[in-house]
């Protein structure tokens, strides 16, 4: 039986609210005209919620590009248009070949590569110091996630801390792509480009970034909580991030490449989250983006094997449900068809005679600074980072970087169980 959408009582007849039949809305049937009558003036708060929704919705959708307003969105995230200005790159600061390309075009890369890259002694030092600044923008940028601060205004802090570092932001005008840095948003997978939307409580992003400096490309990125997040995305967050640290920990001269691929398969299949096909890991120097290719699902032909002096990417992007992905209509952002949430973590490794050194994670601290600190923190009637003062603490969030700013992403590199980010000092 169904009963009348008035009283709640009685069955209901075939008298159905003509403002809901029209609105769309369905089930809202009365036992009688006396019962409609009676019930009106609390059923009609309906159609005002209603009305105040769909023009919330208009409202969001007029920011939207023409071909976006159309598009049958995956999940709940929206973008918020317009886009900031280009920000601009003084010119003293050197610039790969397709920064000022029309088509984001690199000539470079246009140059098909038969082989991996081994890089010399030089070119291997090069690598080392674009990392490690690659490694503080991101910090940096990490540590000022918290509700309410929009992608945007995160991309305005990579990009000055590029600048500050005399470093061109990779990722801008690479293909016409219009930001500094990609933030990827709960069911984004990757490219998701820096809007107006604020973040919410409960929210996961990923910051990716990476900068040219000297000539060569340094790349890494990292997942985070947005204030307190579920479990199921402290999770999902977790996982990914094991996967890449037992990937990198296999990485040595002899190991075939397509090894990462199942290493990683081997973590996430358990759990039962999908592993994205389409994007790759890839080989990193003076080319953004060269051979080789890294998959990361189980099974592949990929052909080739790790040698001294290769570098490259090994960067997993799980999703909690499906593997299968759809883009939005702005020609980058990647997302899960179903609307789950992705995570995604990224290292740049340089494969040693004896194993793989991880580039964009900087070494410890000496003992003898550390000794200083825990003395300097004593004093001050405080007490030392976790891990006594080492460029990857195991702590809170906002552990100090030395330059004031908190720096929740070294957290994402020890484990994010727990973490919860609220924010960095300015």
């Amino acid at each position: 039986m169904v009963k009348c959408a008035g009283c709640g009582v009685k069955e209901a007849s075939r008298l159905e609210c003509p403002n809901c039949k029209k609105l769309g809305i369905p089930g809202s049937f009365f036992c009688d005209q006396d019962c409609f009558k009676s019930n009106w003036g609390t059923h009609k708060a309906i159609h005002s919620i209603l009305q105040a929704a769909a023009k919330a919705e208009e409202e969001k959708n007029e920011t939207l590009p023409p071909n976006m307003r159309n598009y049958n969105f995956t999940g709940p995230l929206r973008p918020v248009y317009p886009l900031s200005e280009k920000r601009e790159v003084p010119p003293h600061i050197a610039r790969p070949d397709y920064a000022d390309d029309p088509q984001g075009m690199s000539a470079c890369e246009a140059v098909r590569e038969r082989t991996v890259k081994i890089l010399t002694k030089e070119e291997i030092e090069s690598m080392r110091k674009v990392c490690r600044l690659a490694r503080e923008v991101l910090d940096l940028v990490a540590s000022h996630i918290k509700p309410g601060v929009t992608t945007d205004e995160l991309d305005a802090i990579c990009h000055q801390a590029c600048i500050d570092r005399d470093s061109y932001p990779s990722p801008l005008n690479y293909a016409k792509f219009p930001k500094s840095i990609c933030t990827s948003v709960n069911e984004v997978i990757c490219h998701g480009i820096p809007d107006q939307r604020p973040l919410v409580e409960g929210d996961i992003i990923n910051l990716d970034v990476t900068l040219y400096h000297g000539g060569f490309h340094g790349d890494l990125n990292a997942t985070y909580p947005v204030g307190k997040v579920d479990q199921d995305s402290l999770d999902l967050m977790n996982t990914t991030k094991k996967s890449m640290e037992d990937a990198i920990a296999i990485c040595k001269p002899g190991v075939p490449f397509r090894d990462i691929g199942n290493k990683i398969e081997e973590v996430i299949k358990p759990k039962g989250y999908g592993i994205v096909r389409r994007y790759t890991g890839h080989g990193i120097n003076q080319r953004f983006h060269g051979l080789p290719n890294i998959v990361f699902y189980g099974g592949s032909k990929t052909p080739g094997k790790m040698e001294a002096g290769q570098v490259f990417t090994i960067e997993p992007m799980i999703n909690a449900g499906t593997s299968n992905l759809d883009h939005w209509r702005d020609d980058w952002t990647a997302v899960t068809m179903d609307g789950s949430r992705s995570a995604q973590f990224e290292e740049t490794i340089l494969i040693t005679e004896t194993g793989a050194e991880i580039l964009t994670r900087p070494p410890p601290t000496t003992s003898s600074s550390s000794k200083k600190k825990k003395k300097k923190s004593k004093a001050n009637g405080g007490t030392s980072t976790p891990n006594g003062g080492s460029s990857t603490p195991n702590g809170s969030a906002g552990t100090p970087n030395g330059d004031g700013s908190a720096t929740p992403t070294t957290e994402a590199t020890a484990g994010v169980e727990g973490l919860v980010v609220e924010g960095g000092e300015e």
